[in-house]
C-alpha cells in the first residue's frame, strides 16, 4: 500500500465512523426515557438514604394515627421480606440453566 492508499483509507474509515456514531446516538434515543426513569429512582433512593427521618416520620405518624392499620400492614410487609429472602436463597441454591462446558 502506498501513501495515497492509506490516506484514502484512513478518510473512508473517518467517514465510516461518523456514520456509525450517528447511528448510534439515533438508536440510543429509544434509552433516554427508561434510563431518565432509572436516574429519578436513583436520585429518590439516595435522597432517602440522606434523609431518614422523613419516612421514619411518616411511619410514625401511620403508627399513631391509624396503629390497627399499622400493625397489618407491618405483618404483610414482614411476610413479603421473609418469602422474598427465601427464595433469594433458593434462587442461589438452583444450578445455572442453558450452559453448557
Amino acid at each position: 500500500m502506498n501513501n495515497d492508499d492509506l490516506v484514502l483509507r484512513q478518510q473512508r474509515l473517518l467517514v465510516r465512523s461518523a456514520q456509525l456514531r450517528l447511528l448510534l446516538a439515533d438508536q440510543a434515543q429509544v434509552l433516554q426515557r427508561p434510563l431518565a426513569l432509572a436516574d429519578q429512582a436513583q436520585s429518590g433512593l439516595q435522597w432517602l438514604y440522606r434523609n431518614p427521618q422523613w419516612p421514619l416520620g411518616a411511619l410514625a405518624l401511620v403508627v399513631l394515627v391509624r396503629p390497627r392499620r399499622a400493625i397489618v400492614w407491618g405483618g404483610r410487609l414482614w411476610w413479603a421480606w421473609k418469602t422474598f429472602k427465601q427464595t433469594q436463597k433458593w434462587l442461589a441454591k438452583q444450578p445455572l440453566q442453558g450452559r453448557s462446558p
